[in-house]
């Protein structure tokens, strides 16, 4: 086997999966009345999943702008919705302690359980990048390495700790890890992730993934129990922008695909067409 990066090409195994078909609903920009709002219009179009991030102040302008918590409204939506999954994409590990973000995480799965008795968090997360939002709430920035390298500490520590809460989670909590190093966050992907979640261009996704099923093999990871997932972010970014995308991701293996939405109005309208697609793919 070659090794991590050397450029090996892959379709990734996903003939088990259902396509699926999230929305950021990025938490600025706008009122907390109209977010409520367009978490529920979502969740009655049909969307699979909702996420906001974990960021605390706009990633466009205008700068100065509204803008909301992330894990307090992860909250609210757990207690607002029925049906959906939902979580952050993604969670700012470096922003909190390990054992309080799984204590966090499992609380809000219990909030989201509602009668079913089973929660719907998906844990999203990753090793943070915005320098701001280090600077102005005091956290230190320190390097790319040292943000991942603290991410892979923290990992296990929220696995132990979800293990050891009273109650426990009601079901196994997925970890969404966002991001595309082929040194360190895919091989974090291999050991941790039940999704990865990527904005790499169409035409690297192939070898990305070859990377990831690399790493798979030396962790003793069978890569179909990855789900790979994508999008478009609001800075205008994401393989989903790309020409054909959907069919070209769906070849690739690509089965929860998200796109982002901004406030203050937050129109929903690009969804139809995917989630038409998604029922065409899926054969309903």
């Amino acid at each position: 086997m070659t090794g991590p990066g050397s450029g090996a090409e892959s379709r990734h195994p996903a003939s088990h999966r259902r396509v699926r078909i999230g929305v950021q609903l990025a938490p600025q920009h706008g009122s907390y009345a109209a977010y409520r709002d367009a978490v529920l219009r979502a969740e009655d179009l049909g969307v699979d999943a909702i996420f906001n991030w974990d960021h605390f102040f706009p990633l466009t302008e205008p700068f100065a702008a509204e803008h909301f918590e992330a894990w307090t409204v992860l909250a609210a939506i757990a207690e607002q919705t029925e049906r959906v999954e939902f979580g952050p994409l993604v969670n700012c590990s470096s922003y909190r302690n390990p054992d309080l973000q799984a204590d966090m995480a499992r609380t809000i799965d219990h909030i989201s359980a509602h009668r079913s008795g089973t929660g719907r968090l998906i844990f999203g997360t990753g090793s943070g990048w915005a320098e701001q939002d280090y600077a102005e709430y005091g956290y230190e920035f320190g390097t790319v390495g040292s943000r991942l390298d603290a991410l892979a500490a923290d990992l296990p520590r929220i696995r132990s700790r979800w293990d050891g809460l009273n109650p426990a989670p009601t079901r196994r909590i997925p970890i969404l890890i966002g991001g595309q190093g082929e040194r360190k966050t895919l091989r974090l992907v291999a050991q941790h992730a039940d999704i990865w979640h990527t904005f790499t261009k169409l035409d690297d996704l192939p070898r990305k993934i070859g990377v990831l099923h690399e790493w798979c093999a030396r962790e003793g990871r069978d890569p179909s129990e990855i789900e790979l997932s994508t999008g478009y972010t609001i800075r205008g970014f994401g393989p989903l922008l790309e020409s054909d995308a959907p069919t070209r991701l769906h070849e690739l293996g690509f089965r929860l695909i998200i796109p982002a939405i901004d406030g203050p109005d937050y129109d929903l309208s690009p969804l139809t067409p995917l989630l038409a697609w998604r029922d065409r793919v899926n054969g309903f």
